[in-house]
């Protein structure tokens, strides 16, 4: 599709600017023409009825005129194939030549009865197609009279019979019937022309606001070949699908293959397209995806489009619309509450003061005294759900936060036993955005977990902090290794539901708070099964060219 029009009327300045580029191609076709009317006309030159003919009247000047008319038409191609750039006065110019040039050939040959009058119609018609203006009236009214004149002249001076004029001025009215004809033609062409390039380009601009909108979209796309081989993706894919090189986004991608699981799930839908897959994870760090395919082309059938929806988006939003309501609610009645909670904890300090408690009342004191600190635990931290604030995020160096962190960890640490923290860094980690009071919110949590369970395990109070990059070498992650006794693979996949605890004195909210904390600065909580003894726990950053 030609994306240029074609200039309407002849430039003001007499360096007029260069023609588009369907002109010049039109223009080089024309050129090509000359050039072999030239070799044509050179060429009969040394035919016996044009060395011989003594009806020419003055045949040394028109051999003349034919070998410069194939010099100049030759020139004139070449330069054209070596690169020239022609301007409009150039076309301009090269219709006159032509025009002038064959009625001097007429003239010096047999005159207008000549076949040669028959090339200035092309001439005139080229001179249309190329500069469809007023200029293309002129070429066919210049060619008019000069045609008119050979006529008169061969009448007044050399006694021709008056039919050469009859048939000058039939000639004339072709010209100007072509160039009519031809300029009609020619801007209808050109507003055709002008309507498709802006179509062009207006399905051009849907396209990138197409492409922009795909590769902002949550949802993961893949388009694959039956095969299972990944054709494009887009960004949310390769996030979600945890290892696939950002430079296939949205491009070509023919050496990329799926996860093992949704593979499987793939061929499961060749043999059966009205199944819906099971959720599936492409790798232990990964998010519960639910993958849902269907036919690219309903005809041929080559390539399917795959959506790839993160299930823990899902559950978490309807984990949220019970929590909301459930801070709503402990909002407005936190006071009512906490006024007995207090009076219990009140009363049950004063009984520790009274010098008659046995053993069995201590004992009973101390379980009032826990439950109504676990209960008012689990108000707070309900209530910090509903009052959660925006991440403020930054770009930040996470060897050098690590590094603060850790000093800054082990100093607020309370215990006869000081904690040993392991800091294990990679070679080359990027940079990360989110917001470091609220991922710091989350690191001390995951490390209070771990070092309590490790002691309880080992009697070692000890963690190790491992830092380093995903496999697409574009995003950090930070590991909070444990040495405890570990969660059971019947609990991996609940460790994160709100309320859930194998702890008998936890409240069940801590991991599902640094999770949600984790959402919200688009960076992902896991638990790594590294199968090695105790917890791993991952929080996978998004690439730092991300705006949270």
């Amino acid at each position: 599709m030609v994306q240029d029009t074609v200039q309407t009327h002849l430039p003001h300045s007499a360096f007029g600017p260069p023609v588009k580029q369907q002109q010049a191609r039109l223009f080089l076709i024309y050129n090509y023409y000359r050039v072999v009317i030239s070799l044509m006309l050179f060429g009969l030159l040394f035919f016996a009825p044009f060395t011989t003919d003594s009806k020419f009247r003055w045949q040394d000047y028109y051999q003349v005129g034919v070998v410069i008319y194939l010099g100049v038409n030759s020139l004139t191609t070449l330069l054209l194939l070596i690169g020239f750039q022609p301007r409009h006065r150039h076309i301009t110019l090269t219709i006159l030549f032509d025009i002038l040039m064959m009625h001097g050939l007429l003239l010096a040959s047999t005159g207008i009865t000549n076949g040669l009058a028959n090339l200035v119609i092309v001439s005139v018609a080229a001179g249309n197609i190329l500069t469809p203006s007023r200029m293309g009236t002129f070429y066919a009214a210049l060619a008019a009279i000069c045609s008119l004149g050979i006529s008169a002249w061969a009448v007044l001076v050399l006694n021709e019979t008056a039919d050469d004029i009859v048939r000058a001025g039939s000639l004339g009215i072709l010209y100007f019937a072509a160039a009519f004809a031809l300029q009609g033609i020619s801007r209808r062409m050109i507003r055709s022309e002008a309507l498709a390039s802006s179509r062009a380009r207006s399905i051009q601009e849907l396209q990138q606001i197409n492409k922009q909108i795909i590769q902002r979209m949550r949802t993961g796309i893949l388009v694959l070949d039956r095969s299972g081989q990944i054709r494009l993706a887009n960004a949310a894919a390769e996030e979600l699908l945890s290892g696939m090189p950002e430079n296939s986004v949205a491009g070509e991608a023919h050496d990329q293959r799926l996860p093992q699981p949704l593979h499987q799930g793939l061929k499961a839908w060749l043999k059966n397209p009205a199944m819906r897959i099971e959720p599936f994870q492409a790798s232990p760090t990964s998010p519960l995806l639910q993958a849902n395919f269907t036919q690219l082309d309903q005809e041929r059938g080559d390539h399917i489009l795959v959506f790839i929806e993160d299930m823990s988006k899902v559950t978490q939003q309807a984990q949220q619309m019970k929590l909301a309501s459930l801070g709503r609610l402990t909002a407005g009645i936190a006071h009512e509450i906490r006024n007995p909670l207090g009076a219990i904890s009140h009363a049950a300090q004063l009984m520790e003061e009274s010098p008659h408690l046995d053993e069995n009342d201590t004992r009973m004191l101390d379980i009032i005294r826990r439950h109504s600190k676990r209960v008012n635990g689990i108000i707070e931290n309900v209530l910090d759900l509903s009052r959660r604030r925006t991440a403020n995020s930054e770009l930040i160096d996470v060897v050098q936060w690590l590094r603060e962190f850790r000093r800054d960890f082990v100093q607020t640490v309370d215990g006869d036993l000081p904690p040993s923290i392991e800091l294990i860094l990679g070679d080359t980690i990027p940079e990360a955005r989110f917001d470091k009071s609220q991922i710091e919110q989350v690191m001390v949590n995951l490390c209070d977990n771990g070092l309590r369970y490790s002691k309880q395990q080992s009697g070692q109070n000890r963690i190790q902090l491992i830092a380093g990059a995903t496999a697409d070498g574009k995003r950090a992650y930070v590991d909070v290794r444990d040495y405890g006794p570990g969660i059971g693979a019947e609990h991996r996949h609940s460790v994160f539901e709100p309320f859930f605890t194998t702890d008998k004195s936890g409240t069940g909210l801590g991991l599902y708070l640094a999770r949600e904390l984790c959402e919200a600065n688009q960076a992902h909580l896991s638990l790594v099964d590294d199968n090695q003894p105790g917890c791993r726990f991952r929080i996978t950053f998004a690439p730092p060219g991300r705006m949270i």
